[in-house]
């Protein structure tokens, strides 16, 4: 059986001299042509390997192509065997990275429409394979196409994480960072010219690369704006205050959290009390981590802005006319465009975590820092700092920079005075202190004697203190009508800390209810726990409660703050004959005044 298909072999491959091709040789038989399709196949790589070395990518291109025209259908088709199976294995692979290097041979000689048909055919085979697809990006942003090209990384991405819960690789990554970037190494060389088209009967596959050259030229040289431009770095984050001071320990404990993780989105979340300092660390710790976010920082005020997603996707490079219709297609591309990418971006002033959970950038690289009046407890995986007064020392030294440091050596004892009593505000210290650069001849002690809040009938109210209150002004526009009551009421007592036996006697309510008032207070910073079943006011708000208890308790007049030493609001004072407040009819401890 096999001399009878030895000798059928041989009448087919040369059938004018029989052993010319299959040589008997001893017991058996010698193929002596090097005619096979598979040898020349492999020459046609070599020549092509040597072409590319040479810097000559057309005549790469070439060979490849040529190459490739020997292939008919599948190697060793109809042939079965464990050593069949692995050579088609091996050579469907050099027959994917021919097509791959044919591809890259003709986007560096200016043929990109054809390396987009190339690589399309071998991604349409082998979709998870992502060479093809890096080289695809760049072909369609030689072509002008930024927006298809970061689509293609989108569709990978998407593609790896539900089929094998990956990301895609460095080289992927590396190629979207340029492309968002407008690496200027990947600008596409002078295209050769073209030859003229001849007016003859085309096959329909010329038709459709003709169609596509003809495409992505217009594409190319079109006037309207593309869906993605890469432009610059984002450089968003605001001048870092000049007189910033202290914070170090807080500062550290920021930074620590902000370190780029491959799998997951580093948060760190500062809340506190208004204007009391969030945001000048926020950026303070920005610009001293910059190094590690080379990709850019992004900033955005969430209090003043309509839209932030829009404000974030134009950040990294879509204009107007690129954003998506809705709000989960542009949650979806920001995530998309910020994957892998070493962004820090500063959402200041949030208001819930619904509102910042879309604008989570993708991971592998990026980090956020949150700024926030509130603790967002439904915000997984967030790192959380509560932010308070400056130190005392740390008050001095920005007192310092606004008086001078031989005005403040001179009255250490009412500098020191003086901070005690802004509880290290910083937007307190710097109210006053500007106040008292501008007034030389006084002396700190008589500068606290007359800086202070005055009376609500008086004529003028000082700048100084429309600048302390008017961030804890905004705060009263966030709070329930038992709250407001409440925050002004207490502040009445004899004292800035009291029991909550005490204030449930000044509101007239049950103790559980009371508590649940009172820590909602402490949620929006405007109380501080001081200790079990006690409660404080920092000074400044203790000032600001006190210039409003009039709206709840009739009669009481108003003073300066506790800074100015002046005359304070007359307080809740127990009856006369016993320790306790007066009673109402209920039973109840009523405060002294209406309520």
């Amino acid at each position: 059986m096999v001399r009878s298909y030895v000798s059928r072999l041989r009448r087919v491959l040369e059938p004018g001299d029989p052993a010319a091709v299959i040589e008997s040789v001893g017991g058996g038989y010698a193929l002596r042509t090097r005619d096979l399709d598979l040898i020349e196949f492999e020459r046609l790589l070599g020549t092509a390997r040597q072409a590319r070395r040479a810097g000559d990518a057309p005549a790469a291109a070439d060979a490849l192509r040529a190459a490739l025209g020997l292939w008919r259908g599948a190697p060793l088709a109809g042939v079965n065997g464990e050593y069949a199976e692995f050579e088609r294995t091996r050579l469907e692979q050099l027959r994917l990275t021919a097509i791959e290097d044919l591809a890259a041979a003709d986007i560096e000689s200016g043929r990109h429409a054809e390396a987009v048909e190339e690589l399309a055919r071998v991604i349409a085979e082998q979709p998870l394979r992502e060479r093809p697809r890096e080289l695809l990006m760049l072909a369609l942003y030689r072509s002008g196409r930024q927006a298809d090209a970061l689509a293609v990384f989108a569709e990978i991405q998407g593609l790896l994480a539900a089929e094998l819960g990956l990301y895609p690789g460095p080289e992927l990554r590396e190629m979207q960072r340029r492309i968002l970037a407008s690496d200027p190494a990947l600008a596409a060389p002078v295209a050769p010219a073209e030859p003229p088209v001849p007016a003859v009967s085309t096959p329909a596959s010329a038709v459709v690369n003709a169609s596509a050259v003809a495409n992505a030229s217009a594409v190319a040289n079109a006037s309207a704006v593309p869906v993605a431009v890469p432009g610059r770095v984002p450089a968003q984050l605001p001048p870092d205050v000049p007189e910033f001071a202290g914070r170090a320990e807080e500062g550290a404990r920021i930074a620590g959290a902000l370190v780029p993780s491959a799998a997951a989105v580093p948060v760190a979340g500062i809340e506190g009390l208004a204007a009391v300092g969030k945001t000048a660390l926020a950026v303070h710790v920005g610009h001293a981590v910059a190094a590690r976010f080379p990709d850019g920082q992004l900033f955005v005020d969430l209090g003043a802005t309509g839209d932030p997603l829009a404000e974030l996707l134009r950040g990294v490079g879509v204009p107007d006319a690129g954003l998506p219709e809705s709000f989960s297609e542009r949650a979806a591309l920001w995530r998309t465009l910020t994957s892998g990418r070493r962004l820090l971006v500063v959402l200041d002033d949030a208001r819930d975590a619904a509102q910042v959970r879309p604008l989570l950038p993708g991971s592998g690289g990026p980090a956020v820092v949150i700024t926030a009046r509130r603790r967002l407890y439904d915000l997984a995986h967030a790192h959380w700092l509560k932010l308070g007064g400056l130190r005392e020392d740390d008050s001095l030294a920005l007192l310092e920079t606004l008086i001078g440091g031989g005005r403040l050596r001179e009255e250490e004892a009412a500098a020191r005075e003086l901070v005690r009593r802004t509880g290290g505000m910083p937007h307190v210290l710097l109210a006053l202190g500007a106040r008292i650069a501008s007034r030389p001849g006084w002396t700190l002690a008589e500068a606290m004697r007359r800086i202070g809040r005055p009376d609500p009938a008086s004529p003028v109210f000082p700048p100084e203190c429309r600048a302390i209150e008017q961030p804890y002004e905004s705060l009263l526009e966030q709070l329930s009508p038992a709250q407001t009551r409440a925050f002004r009421l207490l502040a009445t007592l004899e004292t800035p800390e009291f029991s909550l036996t005490a204030a449930a006697a000044a509101l007239d309510l049950p103790r559980q209810d009371t508590e649940i008032l009172l820590e909602s207070l402490v949620d929006a910073h405007l109380l501080e726990p001081g200790g079990p079943e006690r409660y404080l006011y920092q000074p400044p708000l203790w000032t600001f409660a006190r210039g409003h208890a009039h709206a709840d308790l009739t009669g009481a007049v108003p003073a300066p703050g506790p800074w100015s030493g002046a005359r304070q609001v007359p307080p809740l004072r127990r009856a006369a004959g016993g320790s306790a407040p007066p009673r109402s009819r209920a039973g109840r401890p009523r405060p002294s005044g209406p309520g």
